[in-house]
């Protein structure tokens, strides 16, 4: 696998600066993202915020940056992206911000450095649109939610 360089700028400093994004194991798909805030935060149930990062990138034309919640920040705690996957363009330089949503019942205390999100780096194909008054037939067809059972 050849690794794809990404350029990767601190926002603002800090006495203590967080380590950069990284691969938890050898076959990770995603690096952790942190939370680069002063202190704690409490989200409370059902309630969402913009969490910085404190890390803006440089994508290589071509690819695109996924953001995705934690899977066990999810199952212990309820907490999720808003907008999963959230997409970093590779023109975009402004800081990473993780929207996280509490959907559990219980306010959540964030701190700082804990990882809350995955930054997978991605392909983009781009598509050329083709407008026509027939689409070929398939077996499906138009059949849409549920259409092909449990």
């Amino acid at each position: 696998m050849t690794p794809v360089r990404v350029q990767v700028r601190r926002v603002r400093p800090h006495p203590e600066p967080l380590p950069l994004p990284r691969y938890q194991s050898g076959q990770a798909a995603g690096l952790d993202l942190c939370a680069d805030i002063d202190g704690e935060w409490t989200l409370a149930p059902q309630a969402r915020r913009a969490v910085p990062t404190g890390l803006a990138i440089a994508l290589p034309e071509g690819f695109e940056g996924q953001v995705r919640p934690r899977s066990g920040l999810a199952l212990r705690h309820g907490i999720t992206c808003i907008n999963a996957p959230g997409t970093i363009d590779a023109d975009y330089r402004g800081e990473i911000q993780v929207l996280l949503v509490n959907l559990s019942g219980e306010p959540f205390t964030l701190r700082r450095g804990e990882r809350i999100a995955q930054l997978v780096i991605a392909p983009v194909v781009r598509a050329e649109l083709e407008e026509v008054d027939t689409l070929p037939t398939t077996r499906r067809g138009d059949g849409g939610f549920g259409s092909t059972g449990r």
